[in-house]
């Protein structure tokens, strides 16, 4: 036996020289892989190592080592031993085989989990806050435009999903291999930076939650603290079982339904109005703060870290890589699954945006002012009427204002119920936040870190500015830091759209389950009018936010031309995937496109993969691509 280093640089036992008789085993994530030889001839595991070769090789997933559904999972990370690092997707939900091959409600069942836990996502704090400026401002004349933004945002989720089931590996474990050192640990600070926004929005709803329900009892600043408690509470949920854990999560979401649920039917919108806002793609007599909401409703939905949570959460199931029809299957119901958990989110939307719709304009289509708010609070004996100015001034509500004028309007009853509401889309979006905060440092890094450490670390850079707004500033202040918020994510889209095109469109990662051309194009117009609708959205921020000093546009102007080159870089990555070779005779642009390091992706069997993009001897490019592998 001798030792020699694998392709990742890690050390492989090899037997003597012979081809037959040892086997090399990996270890990725939690689940150990086969190294398998891409070959039209060859089916056995390597045994040897062979740098001067060009072999292209491929993981394929070995079931037999994968843990049980009854496994249960150390929340702390490690496990009692202090051993292998572990997630909750150690434990695989094995999938039932019926008697036929057509469509089945218990495997269906079996699939139900990810898409429901990635909805969440667009329930969040920022997109309740979201909703209910939307209706303030024009009414049901946007509910076409959220329409539009779930079913934009349904296509991304699914190429996320896709790239999760057919390569066996989530986007930020694809893009550690497909992207150069530099880029790479860029993409993960801009997805580090979504999260830690995420966070703080969901910081800022839990404690207006906390807030009105205890009725000024429990200070802004006290119920910022509350949500590291209970974060840390929920980590050891998982410990219970993946179903289980999933579970709680669709009680969460049912909590919402029924809470924005009931603030609909005591609103009682007239339904016509709320039809037609749906179905007419239109915007008659709107301001322009009608269609800054209109380009915010696209920014708030669309959180470019639950591209990579979606793509995580989708390896839970036990779907055999190496079969096709296997990969097939699950992208249906995948597929399925999404739609329905969006659908849910979609109409938890509409009913929020339909309550402040029909209860922010009076009987003459007029909005309602500062004044009448104030004069209808104090008339109800409410104790928050005081953050209403007595002024002629347009009342914009915000998730604590709104909250209060539900209360004043149509009973203290639901003021509280808004307040549940708001707590459960603040502590759904803390688990799948902390999840995708995971994903990703595990992805980009390849850094195992215990789920404690990586949450205290993320919390605390998400808690701090959220606590010193909310102990030294007021309550406005607070609220206002979503529009912040809401633009910084805005801006993390590119990185997480430009990445998920760029790899479902690859032959070399997806085999046959790559992005057609119908797919291809409308992914890259989605994108491009999803960046160009956030931009906007952005720029508008950013001037009407800074002062137009000479420094301020100097430094505005050096880091939008560092972050526009930064996206053209990821699109001529999305040009290569879609099979652009017009620059491969440039040894630089190849050095710059390419990483140097040799990077092995999962796929199914009965596919092609790899793609070898070294020089020869002579410094002849080969470009030989991976045959495939036989079954």
């Amino acid at each position: 036996m001798s030792e020699s280093s694998d392709l990742f640089g890690s050390a492989a036992t090899t037997n003597g020289g012979g081809s037959g008789g040892a086997t090399t085993s990996q270890k990725f994530g939690a689940a150990k892989k086969r190294l398998i030889v891409v070959s039209d001839d060859d089916e056995d595991l390597i045994t040897r190592n062979n740098p001067g070769s060009h072999t292209n090789v491929a993981f394929e997933p070995d079931r037999s080592k994968e843990p049980t559904m009854n496994n249960n999972v150390n929340a702390g990370g490690d496990d009692a031993g202090g051993g292998d690092f572990h997630t909750y997707l150690e434990e695989v939900v094995h999938i039932p085989e019926p008697d036929s091959s057509s469509f089945s409600f218990r495997k269906l069942w079996a699939f139900t989990g990810p898409g429901f836990l990635m909805s969440i996502a667009y329930l969040d704090p920022g997109n309740i806050e979201s909703d209910l400026q939307s209706g303030a401002a024009a009414q049901y004349k946007l509910l076409w435009v959220l329409l539009w933004a779930t079913i934009l945002g349904l296509a991304m989720q699914r190429l996320a999903a896709r790239l999760g089931v057919v390569s066996g590996m989530h986007l930020a474990e694809v893009c550690y291999r497909k992207y150069p050192v530099v880029p790479r640990v860029l993409l993960w600070i801009m997805v580090e930076i979504a999260i830690i926004g995420s966070d703080m929005q969901e910081v800022i709803g839990t404690a207006i939650a906390f807030y009105l329900l205890s009725n000024k009892a429990i200070p802004l600043w006290g119920g910022v603290l509350i949500t590291v408690a209970d974060t840390f509470t929920f980590l050891f949920l998982d410990k219970y079982g993946l179903r289980k854990l999933e579970a709680f999560f669709g009680i969460l979401i049912a909590t919402m339904a029924l809470s924005f649920g009931y603030e609909y039917i005591k609103v009682a919108p007239d339904q016509l109005q709320v039809m037609e806002g749906m179905i007419i793609p239109s915007c008659s007599n709107c301001d322009k703060k009608s269609l800054l909401q209109a380009v915010g409703i696209v920014g708030a939905v669309i959180m470019p870290h639950n591209l990579y949570l979606h793509s995580a959460l989708v390896k839970s199931r036990g779907v055999d890589h190496s079969k096709k029809n296997q990969v097939k299957e699950a992208n249906r119901y995948y597929f399925i699954e999404a739609t329905i958990a969006l659908t849910v989110s979609f109409v938890i939307n509409v009913f929020v945006v339909s309550v402040f719709a029909h209860g922010m304009w009076d009987d003459k289509g007029n909005k309602k002012v500062n004044s009448d708010i104030r004069d209808l609070c104090i008339s109800k004996n409410n104790s928050h009427a005081e953050i209403f100015p007595n002024d002629s001034q347009i009342f914009e509500p915000d998730i604590y204002k709104g909250g209060v004028f539900l209360g004043c309007q149509y009973g203290t009853i639901a003021m509280y119920i808004w307040a549940i509401g708001i707590l459960a889309a603040g502590q759904s979006s803390t688990m799948t936040g902390t999840y995708a905060g995971q994903f990703v440092m595990e992805g980009f890094l390849d850094l195992k870190w215990s789920r404690w450490k990586r949450v205290l670390l993320t919390r605390t850079i998400a808690i701090l500015p959220t606590f010193l707004v909310a102990k030294f500033q007021n309550i406005e202040d607070l609220s206002g830091m979503n529009d912040m918020l809401n633009a910084l994510m805005s801006m993390q889209l590119p990185f997480a759209i430009l990445p998920v095109i760029s790899m479902t469109s690859s032959e070399n990662i997806m085999g046959d389950f790559k992005n057609g051309v119908f797919m291809k194009a409308m992914s890259c117009v989605l994108a491009a009018v999803v960046i160009a609708i956030n931009m906007y959205f952005v720029g508008y921020y950013v001037t009407e936010s800074f002062s137009p000093e000479w420094y301020v546009i100097l430094a505005i102007s050096v880091f939008g031309a560092l972050y526009l080159a930064f996206c053209a870089y990821l699109v001529l990555h999305v040009m290569v995937s879609m099979g652009c070779t017009w620059f491969e005779g440039s040894h630089i642009m190849r050095k710059v496109m390419h990483d140097q390091e040799p990077r092995i992706l999962d796929a199914p069997r009965g596919e092609t993969y790899g793609y070898d993009d070294s020089d020869d001897d002579n410094g002849n490019d080969n470009g030989e691509r991976g045959s495939t592998v036989q079954s």
